[in-house]
């Protein structure tokens, strides 16, 4: 089945700078510093990405921390608890939202 999602172009990912070698070069300069150890550890950093990777929905970065957080010794019950925690976090996003339609129902109601 084709689909635009060619899990071997996650290969390509650093010839981004093709096109655009500065700004490349300033983005995984700055990836390299934000997932360097610190007050999370990059396990921790690991984890946190696998969980907005299924937020954002993106296949690449699913591939990506999948593989990075089993290298760095997470299991799959912390893999699955991160993926929920971002999960809920995206619904709430989403249910904290009916406010604004709650609050134009009572607009137009009055």
């Amino acid at each position: 089945m084709k689909s635009y999602y060619n899990p071997e172009d996650l290969k390509k990912f650093g010839a981004i700078g093709e096109y655009q070698k500065p700004m490349a070069d300033k983005f995984f300069a700055y990836y390299a510093e934000v997932f360097k150890e610190g007050a999370l550890t990059a396990r921790e950093k690991s984890l946190i990405a696998l969980g907005v990777a299924h937020a954002l929905q993106c296949p690449y970065c699913i591939d990506a921390y999948t593989t990075d957080t089993l290298e760095k010794g997470c299991d799959e019950e912390q893999m699955m608890e991160a993926v929920h925690v971002a999960a809920a976090i995206r619904a709430g996003a989403s249910l904290v939202h009916s406010t604004q339609m709650m609050n134009k129902i009572k607009e137009i109601s009055m």
